[in-house]
């Protein structure tokens, strides 16, 4: 990587940490070409993405961040995952590194909030935004389901008297 290239990957790092709603760091010594590429096409199909982190040149795009406190997770062999729902990246790296032993996460940040492992882990038991939305949609939606219910019973109980009364006439 020749100066520039560096300056440009720097730069396009840092924009990651100051717009993403969450990053998760691990390390992925071990794993193989094929699971690497399985991770990334299942972060990509959730939403998110994964880079390969070079230590130094993560440690600069993090100056100036607010997730500056995650610096030290950058050693060894490491990679991060990001995305703008907080918890797609958190979500996928764990059920990944479930069933992979290779990929060990070391953390991560939520904008100011720096994370642990086991923080990144209960963020992953949380939530996404599209099923929060659906749950709040579904309770809006309840209560109206329910007026209408409640409005539409008087006319329907009417209904049945008058036709019980005109069973009642025919039979006589």
């Amino acid at each position: 990587m020749d100066r520039a290239e560096k300056r440009e990957f720097v730069t396009g790092l840092s924009d990651v940490f100051k717009s993403t709603g969450s990053v998760v760091v691990a390390h992925y010594s071990g794993l193989t070409v094929a699971q690497m590429n399985e991770f990334r096409s299942k972060m990509r199909s959730a939403g998110g993405s994964v880079k390969v982190a070079k230590n130094r040149l993560a440690k600069i795009a993090l100056q100036g961040t607010e997730s500056e406190g995650i610096q030290a997770l950058f050693k060894g062999q490491t990679l991060i995952c990001y995305s703008d729902d907080p918890v797609v990246a958190p979500k996928v790296a764990s059920d990944f590194a479930k069933a992979n032993d290779n990929l060990v996460i070391l953390g991560g940040a939520m904008g100011s909030t720096a994370l642990d492992a086991d923080g990144v882990k209960a963020l992953a038991t949380m939530p996404s935004l599209d099923e929060l939305r659906a749950k709040i949609v579904g309770m809006i939606a309840t209560p109206a389901t329910r007026i209408a219910q409640i409005a539409n019973a008087p006319a329907a109980q009417l209904a049945r008297v008058i036709g019980a009364y005109s069973r009642k006439n025919e039979a006589a």
